[in-house]
C-alpha cells in the first residue's frame, strides 16, 4: 500500500526542518511526501530545498489557507492511503507509518488514527496536553467525541467520494471532514494506541476570545450540516472532553 503524507506550510522557519525528517526518516518502504508552500516570505523554501531530492511534490504558490492547500495536496496525490502533518509538528518514531498500515490492513479498515501530545511551542520536551483516543461507534460523536484530525489517515478513494475540505467552515475545516468522513459515510476507523506525533501549540483556532468563539460557531455549522442531533448540546461536550488533556 502506498502511503501519501502531505505538509502545508507558511512561514515555518523554526520547525519545518524536523518536520520534514521526521517524514523521510520513516521506515516505511512506500511512502510519498507532497510539501505545499503558501509562498513563504522567511527562509523555509530553502530549507525545503535541501531535501529536495527526498520530497516527491513541491508546489510554492498563493494560496487561499491551510485547508486550500491541503486540498491541492490530496489532488496531487498518489498514494492509497493520506495523511497529514503540519509544518511545525513531528513524528514520534521512524516505524509510526508501518505501525498505522499494518493495523489498517489487518482490519481492512478505510481509515486508522492514534494519539498525540501537545507540546511547548518554544520546548518540545515539555508535554502541555495528552490528547489518548480510544476505539469508537458512530454515537460517540453525538457525544463531542473526535479523533486527532493530524493522526488520522484516510484511504484516497473516500476523498474523491466525498470531497475534500470544506474551506467556508475555517478552522473547523478538518472536523466537519471528520464528521462527513466517519459519521456521515460511517467509513470503518480503527484505533492504534500509540503516540503517533507531537503537535506544537499554538493553534489557528486557539490564538484570541475571538477566534475561540469563531471556532466554536463553525464546529455547531459543521455538526448540523452533517445531521448531528442536538448540535448545541453535542458542541457543549466537544469542550467539556478536552479538559481530560490536561489531566
Amino acid at each position: 500500500m502506498k502511503v501519501t503524507l502531505i505538509t502545508v506550510v507558511f512561514n515555518c522557519q523554526e520547525f519545518i526542518e524536523q518536520c520534514i525528517l521526521s517524514v523521510i526518516g520513516q521506515d516505511y518502504p512506500s511512502l510519498e511526501y507532497i510539501v505545499i508552500d503558501g509562498r513563504s516570505t522567511d527562509n523555509t523554501s530553502n530549507i525545503i530545498q535541501r531535501y529536495a531530492d527526498q520530497i516527491d511534490y513541491y508546489l510554492s504558490e498563493l494560496d487561499h489557507g491551510m485547508y486550500d492547500a491541503l486540498n491541492k495536496g490530496i489532488a496531487a496525490a498518489t498514494g492509497d492511503l493520506i495523511g497529514v502533518l503540519n509544518a511545525d509538528d513531528y513524528l514520534v518514531d521512524q516505524s509510526i507509518i508501518s505501525q498505522l498500515v499494518q493495523l489498517l490492513i489487518s482490519n481492512n479498515a478505510d481509515a486508522v488514527y492514534g494519539n498525540l501530545n501537545y507540546v511547548k511551542r518554544t520546548d518540545n520536551n515539555v508535554v502541555k496536553r495528552k490528547w489518548r483516543s480510544n476505539s469508537f461507534n458512530r454515537k460517540d460523536f453525538e457525544r463531542g467525541w473526535m479523533p486527532a484530525h493530524p493522526t488520522l489517515f484516510i484511504r484516497k478513494n473516500f476523498f474523491k467520494t466525498y470531497g475534500g475540505y470544506a474551506l467556508h467552515l475555517g478552522t473547523a475545516a478538518d472536523y466537519e471532514l471528520i464528521l462527513r468522513m466517519l459519521y456521515r459515510y460511517r467509513l470503518n476507523a480503527v484505533f492504534l494506541d500509540k503516540l503517533v506525533l507531537h503537535m506544537r501549540t499554538g493553534g489557528m483556532s486557539n490564538k484570541n476570545y475571538k477566534s475561540l468563539l469563531s471556532a466554536a460557531i463553525n464546529d455547531y455549522r459543521a455538526m448540523v450540516s452533517n445531521d448531528i442531533p442536538m448540535p448545541v448540546l453535542a458542541l457543549i461536550f466537544k469542550k467539556v472532553r478536552k479538559i481530560s488533556q490536561f489531566i
